[in-house]
């Protein structure tokens, strides 16, 4: 058997990190629990419950806590992530790690959704989920349908090949994209979750998922204008170049019936559809550039 080592973030977890520690320990030969600055008792329930802790001193992110327990591991085998709110089911590990023993995948993705069935999650938290698949998948060239699960399975000769750049929870996407860059064979299996809401006992547990989902957003965005210049320039500039066109004609037309006594509108118009035209050139080109780099490097 491989020997397995769980790695769990944790922030402000004391009401389920005990549990998860113990249930986790189970099917794993190994839990190390990052303490991302915790001011409750978090590190002591951990520890308690036989995990190795691993605590910052103040709170960094998902990210910086993902890079501390990757770092810390030693001769093992394989590597599961779980989240530490008790919204997986550490039961469910065999399923991750299996396709990783049987070498038919590099990384194994534990989605909720890989079933097309969203029961016992809230609407607007779904079609924002569904928002970063979408542009995970365009910046990846992925197929994944549960892009921000926490809950992975990891080959562990794959630890190199993750970056850790982001340390907010567009750690989830970037580790994605950076497997598929390094062509890593990756597979979705289907996991259940158990959602606490916003609320744990009456106060707020994490952050806002609106405003979590717009830093994670524009963090992707920013990844697609390296990964996937193409994309990120050529759309919006299609985009200008369309207006533009539509708009001059309007405006031309209204010229030459003497509704308008002025070219002005007209030549802003043809402005907006030469941005798009730079605009759309500019993504060209570095889609170019991106892939002669990649020959090189390949």
């Amino acid at each position: 058997m491989p020997h397995i080592t769980a790695i769990i973030p944790a922030y402000n977890e004391e009401l389920t990190i005990g549990s998860v520690v113990i249930a986790a320990s189970g099917f794993v030969d190994h839990v190390i629990v990052v303490d991302d600055g915790s001011t409750d008792h978090t590190t002591e329930i951990a520890e308690k419950a036989g995990a190795e802790v691993i605590k910052h001193t103040h709170n960094l992110g998902k990210g910086a806590a993902l890079k501390t327990g990757f770092q810390a591991i030693k001769n093992t085998e394989i590597i599961v992530t779980i989240d530490g709110d008790g919204q997986h089911n550490p039961q469910e590990i065999p399923l991750l790690t299996k396709p990783i023993e049987d070498c038919e995948a590099d990384l194994v993705n534990g989605s909720r959704y890989l079933n097309k069935k969203y029961k016992g999650t809230p609407t607007y938290r779904r079609l924002g989920q569904t928002v970063l698949d979408k542009t995970t998948n365009i910046t990846s060239g992925l197929k994944i349908t549960d892009s921000q699960s926490g809950f992975r399975a990891f080959a562990a000769f794959t630890i190199p090949a993750f970056r850790f750049t982001k340390t907010d929870f567009s750690i989830e996407s970037e580790m994605l994209m950076d497997a598929a860059e390094n062509n890593f064979k990756i597979k979705e299996v289907q996991v259940g979750t158990t959602y606490n809401q916003e609320q744990k006992n009456g106060k707020i547990h994490t952050q806002n998922p609106v405003s979590h989902g717009l830093s994670v957003f524009i963090k992707l965005l920013q990844d697609m204008e390296f990964r996937r210049p193409l994309y990120y320039f050529t759309i919006p500039g299609l985009i200008l170049i369309i207006i533009g066109l539509i708009l001059g004609l309007y405006f031309f037309g209204k010229y030459l019936d003497h509704q308008m006594t002025t070219l002005l509108p007209t030549v802003l118009a043809g402005m907006i559809g030469l941005g798009g035209i730079f605009i759309t050139f500019t993504g060209v080109i570095l889609h170019s550039v991106s892939r002669m780099i990649q020959k090189i490097g390949k």
